[in-house]
């Protein structure tokens, strides 16, 4: 099981490589682990997180391809640091249409 210190580190990361690839305009990452305790994943060391994310680069793409770019971005994280992640990915103007 990983450490808080040890999943802190995943959550810089994870921002790193999301700002790198993706340059969003908003990030806002959320380490869900402590709500999967027991869980398979926990004992083998990998977090739980969830992302939120608006980039210029989702725009006219389908929800399945902005989820393929956030997961390539992250692939060096998987599945040793990243066990799940819940991704929340949309253009600048998806965003601004939300209430």
């Amino acid at each position: 099981m990983r450490t808080p210190e040890e999943h802190d580190d995943t959550t810089q990361r994870i921002r790193r490589a999301l700002q790198d690839t993706l340059q969003p305009s908003r990030l806002v990452i959320t380490d869900e682990s402590a709500q999967h305790v027991g869980h398979s994943g926990n004992t083998s060391g990998g977090g739980h997180f969830a992302v939120e994310i608006v980039a210029a680069c989702f725009q006219g793409k389908s929800a399945l391809e902005c989820h393929r770019m956030v997961y390539q971005a992250l692939a060096a994280l998987m599945p040793d640091e990243i066990h799940a992640l819940r991704i929340a990915a949309r253009s600048p103007e998806q965003h601004a249409g939300q209430p």
